[in-house]
Parts: structure tokens; sequence; C-alpha cells
């Protein structure tokens, strides 16, 4: 029986809904696709619910009048300035008469990982296993089954501000949707435009939003480091307003139809001008192709460095063979991906959503990594009950500590 999954994708810049059916765990038929521009969001951040509910309505209701399909209960991508993580250790001794490691050994450790102090103000959104150690032996993937006396797992631990997700639940259900679960984004793109051999021998994944970029290092299978670097896309078209006096709109256009990440002189002659507007009603101005490209290239070099400072601030930079893989809007700045590699002297290449039919010249480009991966996320770890629904209603709505543990654990283990 196929399997009808909807995600929303709540960013800065769009809200993109999209609805399809799974022929197995690699492949989704795209039904429906919703897009429309964010209204009341600021980098990743609901500050206006009305603005935010309408626009995901609007995104909700296109989705559903293409697909035909009547959207009831959906996947939900959280991010922005407001998610951290940590790295957690948690160690128990092996309950079983004949030191077999069960399960419940399994829950209880990933529960003593997460016994740390957690600001009352901040919520955990995944508690993700990252390795065992079974009495001493290190890089254990499933000990269940396994004979021990003493079982450890590391744990990476996202949170979030709580009123920054009780706002996000609250206009995904006030447009109508009970929320199936939240996945933090670049987790999400992750399921997208990875592969497992990228994930086990070690890569980072960059998702550049509108005003934010999600970095992520996944190492031997799982997610290791996330961070978010205030820094996206519009900042391109911020800077060309700035410097060449134009309006926002014709910014915008000419970072689309001229942009590149590398300013190439010898590419570029004289009198290689532009014809665009001036912030001057009816004034028009020339510009220059190659100041147009110092201007992104300076930009795209500021990212890069940023990029770079946290993958050194991870510690695993050294762990990285498969390199970087970028995903997002500001993915499709040309050159983009050849200055990131020249600039830090690794292995870079663009992510798309891949294993789509139906619509899938709508979705099969960088922009929807994250819509896609809450599909996928869905469709390999989704969970029947959510912690999610009736938030806001009596208190959070969300499940006991043992459920969620339960979740976490049918999300992460074989």
């Amino acid at each position: 029986m196929r399997r009808t999954l909807v995600s929303i994708d709540v960013g800065t810049t769009k809200v993109c809904t999209i609805v399809a059916q799974a022929h197995d765990e690699h492949r989704l038929n795209v039904l429906g696709v919703g897009l429309t521009q964010s209204k009341g969001v600021d980098k990743g951040v609901i500050v206006n619910i009305d603005d935010a509910v309408s626009a995901i309505a609007t995104s909700i209701e296109k989705a559903e009048r293409l697909s035909g399909y009547r959207i009831d209960t959906a996947y939900v991508g959280v991010a922005g300035r407001h998610v951290a993580s940590l790295n957690s250790r948690g160690v128990v001794a092996v309950s079983h008469p004949e030191q077999e490691i069960t399960p419940y050994d399994v829950g209880r450790a990933v529960e003593a990982a997460q016994a740390i102090a957690i600001p009352t103000q901040r919520e955990v959104v995944h508690i993700i296993p990252r390795a065992y150690i079974v009495d001493g032996h290190e890089g254990i993937r499933d000990p269940v089954g396994m004979s021990g006396f003493r079982l450890e797992v590391e744990t990476h631990i996202v949170t979030g501000e709580v009123m920054a997700i009780q706002n996000l639940i609250k206009s995904v259900q006030r447009a109508g949707v009970e929320i199936d679960d939240l996945i933090l984004q670049p987790l999400a793109s992750g399921e997208a435009v990875l592969t497992p051999e990228d994930k086990d021998r070690g890569v980072v994944l960059v998702d550049i939003g509108g005003t934010t970029t999600d970095v992520a290092l996944f190492v031997q299978g799982g997610i290791w480091h996330t961070s978010v670097i205030p820094v996206g896309g519009a900042h391109f078209t911020n800077d060309i307003v700035y410097v060449l006096h134009t309006p926002h709109n014709t910014a915008e256009y000419l970072k689309l139809k001229y942009g590149t990440a590398i300013a190439d002189a010898d590419a570029v002659h004289d009198d290689d001008l532009i014809d665009a507007d001036t912030l001057v009603v009816g004034e028009r101005q020339q510009i220059s192709r190659q100041l147009l490209g110092e201007i992104l290239q300076a930009r795209a070099e500021q990212m890069v460095e940023l990029i770079y400072e946290e993958i050194q601030r991870s510690g695993y930079d050294g762990l990285l063979q498969s390199g970087i893989v970028i995903t997002g809007g500001a993915a499709q700045l040309p050159r983009f991906d050849e200055l990131m590699r020249d600039m830090l002297g690794m292995p870079v290449r663009i992510g798309k959503p891949t294993g789509l039919s139906g619509l899938a010249e709508s979705t099969d480009t960088p922009p929807y990594a994250t819509s896609v991966g809450l599909l996928y996320w869905g469709l390999r770890h989704g969970q029947s009950e959510s912690p999610y629904r009736g938030a806001g209603q009596n208190g959070w709505g969300r499940a006991s500590i043992y459920d969620r543990l339960k979740n976490w654990l049918r999300e992460f283990l074989p």
C-alpha cells in the first residue's frame, strides 16, 4: 500500500508544501507542490503569527489544489539562529542477568545522556545516538543482542528555544494542519542529498537559506555537529542594493541573471554593461558585470570563511573524506562550488534531491532539498504517534520522556 506524505518548509524567503506518494524507501512520486512567498518569518523564526499563518495556509491550499489530496498532517522543518546542539555521553550497567544488551538498556543509556543541564527556555528537538561503546570497545552501531557489562552511548542533542518552536507549531496548526514531527532542517536536507557512503566517509552538508546557512557534519553514518551561520542568499542581494543603489527586485534579478561567485576579469569586456534601474524613479544606470561579480565574490568568500571556521570549531575537520555538499537556493550561484573548492582544498559538489518522479522537475533542484528531505525523513523514520499534536491546547501536548525515547530508538536502530 502506497503511503502519502506531506512536508511543510517554513523559511525566511519561501514557504513550500509538498504532497508525495512513497513507492519505497528511496523513491517518491510528487503529486503537488505549493510555493508562496514567506511572511512573518525572520532568520528562520516566526515574528508575526498572523502573517506566517496566511503564508502557510496559501502554500497548503496550492498543494491541495494541485494534488487533489486533503492535507491533515505534515512533517515540518525547524531551523533558525535559536537552534543549538551539543554532544553528550550516557553510561549504564547492562541489566540482563546474562549480560545481553536489550533495547531497554539502550533506552536507559540514551536517557542518561540526556541528563544534562538544559535551560528552561530551551526544548530538545532531537537526541540522536551516534555510536555505542560496550566494555570499552568503540564504534559499535547497534549493540542490541551483544554481550557486555557496561554500555555507553554517544549522542548528538539538538535544542531550540521553546517560544520559537511553540510559535512554529501554533502557526502550522492555525493553518489547519497537525504536525507529524518537527525535524531539524539540515538533518532533513541530508536525507535528500547525501548518500549512506557520504555519511560513513565523513561529509559536511551546507544548506544555504535566505538569511541563514545550516552546517551539519556527518561522520561514521551519523550526525556529529550542527550549527547555524547568520548569512544567507538574501545577503548577496542586499550587497547589490547597497553598492549599486538599485531597487531590491532589480538586485535580485541581476544576481539570478548575471551573478557569479568568481569575478573573472578576463571573461568580461569593458563594454559589457547592464542597463538597470536606480533608486530614483525613472532614472537608469549602466552596471559593469565585473563590478557585479566582485560584489558577489566578496560575500561568497566571507560565507566560505565562516563555514570553514565552523568546520574547524567542530574538531572533526580531519574526518571528512567526502568533502562538502552544498544545497539550498544560493548553491545555484554559478561557480560558488568552484570558489569553495579553491579556498578550502576539499571536494565540493552541489546536492540535489534524488529518487523523484511525478512533478519531479519542480522539486529536483537545491532550493527544495529541505522540503523533499522532510518527506524522506517521514518515510524512513516516521512515527505513528506524534509528540507535537495538540500542542498549544493543554500545555505542549508532548509525549512522555519514555515514549519519546522509544520513538528516538525506533528512528535510529534497525
